[in-house]
């Protein structure tokens, strides 16, 4: 999508396909392209499960698995996995697969489409391959030339995860 479209126009073909771009740059490691994707306000949370398996609610208060309150959060990340100077990411570069199904839209307001989706990633890393998967729901700005991720929850249900998960996982 290269013009604008209002959120009452943009299809559900159009979301997929954009949702499926920020997949394939995930999985191509453009990480620099994929923050383009996001404005720079945007909130991109992960909130943890609590001892009586319900999830956090407050990423100011509580515990999350993942919380940046904006972009530049999102691009310090880039940023240390692009200089190694993550403890998720280290040589060799593990490599991921990002699928995507049952996509709902959910709201349509001015400017903004909020929708929800399932998804399973696959993560090969030292002859071996883990599997995460979730929902998430995104809020995305359609007001300007090109639809941008304005917040992001990510739920996983993996109940147990053997290393840190980093951004590309899922």
């Amino acid at each position: 999508m290269t013009a604008a479209v209002s959120a009452s126009e943009i299809t559900r073909d159009q979301i997929l396909d954009f949702l499926y771009k920020e997949n394939r740059l995930l999985d191509d490691r453009k990480f620099e392209e994929w923050l383009e994707l996001y404005s720079k306000d945007v909130e991109y949370w992960m909130p943890a499960w609590d001892v009586d398996d319900t999830l956090t609610q407050d990423p100011q208060n509580e515990i999350s698995l993942i919380y940046y309150p904006s972009r530049a959060g999102l691009e310090d990340r880039v940023f240390r996995i692009r200089t190694e100077r993550s403890s998720a990411t280290s040589i060799p570069e593990p490599r991921t697969g990002h699928y995507l199904n049952n996509l709902e839209i959910l709201d349509r307001r001015e400017g903004e489409v909020d929708v929800r989706y399932n998804w399973i990633s696959y993560y090969f890393r030292y002859n071996t391959t883990d599997h995460y998967f979730g929902t998430t729901w995104l809020t995305i700005d359609v007001s300007g030339e090109a639809p941008l991720i304005k917040k992001k929850k990510i739920v996983l249900k993996n109940d147990y995860i053997h290393h840190v998960v980093d951004i590309y996982q899922l």
